[in-house]
């Protein structure tokens, strides 16, 4: 038994009083005269021994009474914790879009949040991690306010970083982890030596058909086909409605049927307008509805700007044709250099030397975030083309070396051709070159290498931009490689590099750049807007163009508007991480039953009872307060019935 203010116990000390009344009581028995002497001795010997006796019963009620109410003001109680540790529990509440799905007993996430306001201990103190918000060491009240605010969030927080929040607190009692556990493995918390409480909480539907992506193919000038590529997962799915909109406008609507586990796509053919906000949408009740509406957005045609500087550049007017690209190909006598700044992919090909004008030009490119494709001459003059390298700090070309070499390795995970191949081609027929020219380039990587290991085209990293560099001339009279099919990639794929220009749509919570073709002045800023709402996403200015990089904002999918003092440039559209419709649940009951440190359950309100149970403190003050007021009724009673 432990006391709350046990300094009250030094008031048991008083027990001497009603003691010292009790040895000392001065009270005489009147003796009055009889004629029957015997009779009386009889009698004054039975009143003796009853007057004791009360007396006795007098003393026991009185110290009785000040032990019960000394005991009570002490505030004593049973606890199997200490009572100087304080309990602090850290508890993870999942808020993910995925536990707005209904389970047993309704909204997961609703249901979770109301059982742990119910069943908690009071007086104690919490930390609550949601995937949005981290609040530290607070009390059951400021607890219980804080998870009432909780919301369905499009952010996650993997198992690292949860585990990595719990092991920086260091002073909890429980660490509860209450989720579905979505996409979650077993091998995630084989290593935490920290006691955890999983609390798995999975939706009752296991069917769910969602919204996965979009592409659009050209149809006639006019017309474009839009595809929405739905996945179903679970059972086979029959007259499933499906709409195309144009911001509220319907354009399109038919039905569709879906075999288990199938992906389809299913297509619509529309009439092309710009801007276009595109909205498809799922008429359909399944696990999970923020996955039944897909945006996406099209936008005027925008250009990317080509300058290609050499004497022969018929192959490339016919890679960057002009429905996407405004080519210009200029002599290296007749370029003009104030347009350099206006490209977003400069094409030095086959220049024999690089003049010092033209160096400067190119040098103020790439600073401002232009990309540059290089490719020697047979007679390149080194001097001049490793000083322009040495001004943008590439790195140098060492020397020329004339042997016969294949092409034979593609580098088939580099983002320049990461989409291009279905397949990783090894029987192709290698194009050749007869001259190359060995360099010492930093931050380079190989897109496509030679028989004897070397690099045939490299991606040289700058500070802002990208320099694409071949190797060898690839003229048709010391290689074949125009002839090759990789040609036509490779140089699109650089060409699209070089201004990325807005995609279909974006997904939340990932890093996505987006390149917006403007010139902005000095203190110009670009915003993002969606109805009422506003944010300024990181951003850098180049000459011709804004880079903009979005991860953690926005928070919401839909339409965004990029602005600049208020006129809109484009709209972007957003969408939910793919990740977030799975419906792979690893069942951690079966998973965790031989691990001492992990503790698995299916219910938040059953495992905030146990805990609630195993910490509770068991007051008595209120048994020792009665306890004195009996000994008090007790003593009435003895004094007013208890006849000596």
């Amino acid at each position: 038994m432990q006391f709350k203010h046990p300094e009250f116990l030094y008031f048991l000390s008083l027990l001497i009083i009603p003691i010292l009344v009790h040895l000392f009581q001065l009270r005489k028995f009147k003796k009055v005269p009889f004629t029957n002497v015997a009779f009386l001795e009889k009698l004054v010997i039975k009143n003796r021994k009853s007057s004791q006796i009360k007396k006795w019963l007098l003393l026991f009620c009185r110290m009785l009474l000040i032990t019960g109410i000394v005991l009570a003001f002490a505030q004593p109680f049973f606890s199997n914790k200490e009572k100087e540790v304080a309990q602090h529990s850290f508890i993870y509440l999942d808020n993910s879009l995925s536990t707005s799905a209904n389970g047993n007993s309704g909204n997961i996430l609703r249901t979770a949040t109301q059982d742990l306001i119910d069943n908690l201990v009071e007086n104690a103190n919490y930390s609550l991690l949601t995937n949005t918000n981290f609040y530290k060491n607070i009390s059951s009240e400021e607890f219980k306010s804080q998870l009432k605010k909780v919301k369905s969030s499009t952010k996650n927080l993997t198992t690292d970083e949860i585990l990595l929040k719990i092991s920086s607190l260091k002073n909890t009692t429980e660490n509860i982890l209450i989720s579905d556990f979505q996409n979650t493995k077993k091998e995630d918390f084989l290593n935490e030596k920290l006691p955890l409480t999983l609390v798995q909480v999975t939706p009752v539907l296991k069917s769910n058909l969602s919204i996965d992506s979009v592409f659009v193919n050209q149809n006639e000038s006019n017309s474009i086909i839009v595809n929405a590529v739905v996945t179903n997962q679970g059972i086979s799915k029959k007259n499933i409605p499906i709409a195309l909109y144009n911001d509220k406008k319907l354009l399109g609507k038919q039905t569709f049927e879906v075999e288990e586990n199938e992906e389809k796509t299913i297509s619509f053919s529309i009439e092309r307008t710009n801007p276009f906000k595109g909205k498809l949408e799922i008429n359909l009740k399944d696990t999970y509805n923020f996955d039944n509406t897909f945006f996406f957005s099209l936008n005027s045609n925008e250009k990317i700007n080509v300058l290609a500087i050499g004497e022969s550049n018929d192959f490339l007017s016919k890679i960057y044709t002009s429905d996407e690209f405004n080519f210009t190909s200029n002599s290296s006598q007749n370029v003009n250099y104030n347009s350099i700044e206006q490209q977003q992919l400069v094409i030095l090909n086959e220049l024999e030397k690089i003049p010092q004008s033209l160096t400067t030009g190119l040098s103020t490119f790439i600073k401002n975030g232009g990309h540059l494709i290089v490719i020697p001459n047979l007679k390149s003059d080194l001097n001049t083309y490793n000083s322009f390298l040495k001004n943008i700090s590439a790195g140098n070309i060492q020397n020329k070396k004339s042997d016969s070499l294949k092409i034979t390795s593609i580098n088939f995970n580099h983002p320049l051709l990461k989409n291009v191949f279905d397949k990783q081609v090894r029987n192709f027929q290698y194009p050749f070159v007869t001259t190359t020219y060995l360099t010492n380039f930093t931050n380079s990587s190989r897109i496509i290498g030679l028989e004897n290991n070397t690099s045939f085209v490299s991606q040289v990293k700058l500070n802002n931009s990208k320099m694409y560099w071949f190797s060898s001339p690839i003229n048709k009279e010391y290689s074949n490689f125009t002839n090759s099919p990789l040609i036509v990639p490779v140089f699109y794929n650089i060409g699209q590099e070089s201004l990325q220009l807005s995609k279909l749509f974006y997904r939340l919570q990932e890093t996505n750049d987006i390149e917006v073709n403007v010139q902005l002045n000095k203190d110009d800023i670009l915003t993002m807007n969606k109805q009422q709402n506003s944010f300024i996403p990181l951003q850098q200015t180049f000459q011709n163009k804004v880079k903009l990089t979005t991860y953690e904002l926005p928070e919401s999918k839909g339409f965004y508007t990029i602005t600049n003092k208020n006129n809109p440039i484009q709209t972007i559209a957003f969408n939910n991480k793919k990740s977030e419709s799975s419906l792979n649940f690893t069942n951690l009951l079966n998973e965790f039953t031989d691990n001492e440190n992990v503790t698995v359950s299916s219910s938040v309100k059953e495992t905030a009872k146990k805990i609630a149970q195993k910490n509770k403190v068991h007051w008595l003050w209120k048994w020792f307060l009665g306890l004195a007021i009996v000994s008090l009724l007790l003593e009435i009673l003895i004094l007013k019935y208890f006849k000596v």
